[in-house]
């Protein structure tokens, strides 16, 4: 095992590396690590739970049974050959080879419809938003064969998942139309919106660093349409249902948008010195005034799916931004992740934060609870009646039109990212969103690394 003292000196070199930008060559008798060594090193000095690293074996050469062995499910290890495709998945939304849809399966009365699968949304920058597929299309078939019965959904996922050119025929507003279609490499939206009784739900869907506004990503299009709309005085409901989360910068960058002034997140967290020795470290992020979403009505909703970093944005808002929260307790991921690429070239995902909401209360395990619960679970339909409750508008005792034609709301199958044959063989492989991840801590330079 490489010796504490050799890596005292190849830390402290990193550090004058990077504080200095001179490069200075370890100590000639330094031995270079094995990647075992460096990846137990590396957990000793971050993972969060102390107490769990005595279970950690000190000599070995499976680096895949050194993480398996602490308690936290979140704490993974992707070898150099995954390492790159996680990362981008964790990242970024990018689908391989997709057309850009997303769809749902209808049923009527608790049978399936003789042709079940609507269009539930197109993205603009896509296949199908080029072409002007319609949303809410009913498909007729694809390549020629007929989708109808309870078949249809699988009928229709083998023949996107492996063919690459898609002809497509659609039934909408009394027409039927024909689309050929040729997939592509996308980037998903993650921001989505939806006007129902007059109200607008934004739909956030995930955080990630990389989506349809390559630059900003998900802060960016929400950004985006916030400052769109900076004059609009009705109450508008944003929609965390069953976003599991995603990178630290981006939901706290959202909560800001919203938030005028004070504490939106607080977190403690784990890290190793300059010396290279463990140390526990706190951190808050402040609210800057002067984002459009700050005057604005809003209301959040959210449920047991709302997880990790949708939580943090959820806390800052309820607590700093005086936005009501609607439907039921969310799932309660208070902790969070570090991002490092190691010196083999694998890509070390770590545990060693844990969040606070803005004022100091801990909600890992526990969730946060709603100031207003949906009897029947959260739905749209439950928050336009709080909408009415809070802000006098009238809402129709009559579910509205879109939810009308869509009963089977909380069964949509999103095609692109859950059903696509690349984003089933990562989900395969342990690739999943819903990690509060900390991008600012990438990379180890470790002197040995290449």
């Amino acid at each position: 095992m490489i010796s504490h003292s050799s890596l005292h000196i190849a830390i402290l070199s990193l550090f004058l590396l990077v504080a200095c930008g001179d490069f200075m060559e370890p100590v000639g008798s330094t031995p270079e690590p094995t990647a075992y060594e460096f990846n137990y090193w590396l957990l000793n000095q971050t993972y969060l739970y102390e107490e769990d690293l005595q279970n950690l074996p000190a000599e070995g050469d499976s680096i895949p049974l050194l993480y398996s062995s602490l308690s936290d499910r979140y704490t993974r290890y992707y070898p150099p050959s995954k390492s790159e495709a996680a990362e981008s998945h964790m990242n970024t939304s990018i689908v391989e080879g997709d057309l850009g849809m997303e769809y749902m399966m209808v049923y009527q009365e608790g049978r399936i419809d003789d042709y079940p699968i609507i269009i539930s949304r197109v993205y603009p920058e896509s296949p199908a938003g080029k072409a002007n597929v319609p949303r809410y299309g009913r498909i007729l078939a694809a390549n020629g064969i007929s989708l109808t019965g309870p078949n249809a959904k699988s009928v229709y996922d083998s023949i996107v998942d492996y063919t690459a050119e898609i002809s497509l025929i659609v039934f909408f507003s009394d027409s039927i139309y024909h689309f050929d279609l040729v997939k592509e490499t996308i980037y998903a939206p993650t921001v989505f919106l939806d006007t129902i009784e007059g109200v607008t739900f934004v739909t956030i869907t995930e955080f990630r660093l990389s989506t349809s506004d390559r630059e900003n990503g998900t802060f960016g299009e929400l950004k985006s349409y916030i400052d769109s709309t900076a004059n609009v005085t009705s109450p508008r409901v944003l929609d965390l249902r069953n976003n599991p989360g995603g990178l630290i910068t981006q939901c706290l960058s959202a909560a800001d948008l919203f938030v005028k002034e004070g504490v939106l997140s607080r977190r403690k967290f784990v890290m190793f010195s300059p010396e290279g020795e463990r140390t526990y470290e706190s951190m808050t992020n402040e609210a800057k005034p002067g984002d459009s979403g700050e005057n604005g009505k809003f209301l959040m909703l959210a449920n047991r799916a709302s997880a990790s970093c949708a939580e943090i944005f959820i806390a800052a808002l309820k607590e700093q931004g005086n936005v009501p929260l609607v439907g039921g307790t969310t799932y309660g991921k208070g902790i969070g992740q570090s991002q490092w690429k190691t010196i083999e070239g694998g890509l070390a995902v770590i545990t060693n934060l844990e969040f606070y909401t803005p004022k100091g209360n801990s909600y890992h395990k526990k969730g946060i609870s709603p100031d207003y619960e949906c009897s029947g679970g959260p739905s749209r339909s439950c928050a336009l009646e709080i909408i009415g409750q809070l802000y006098g508008k009238e809402t129709s005792s009559k579910a509205s039109t879109e939810i009308q034609n869509n009963p089977a709301e909380a069964q949509i199958v999103k095609n692109s990212l859950l059903n696509s044959k690349e984003t089933r063989a990562l989900n395969k492989s342990g690739f999943f969103a819903g990690g509060a991840l900390d991008p600012t801590i990438k990379y180890v330079n470790y002197p040995y690394s290449p």
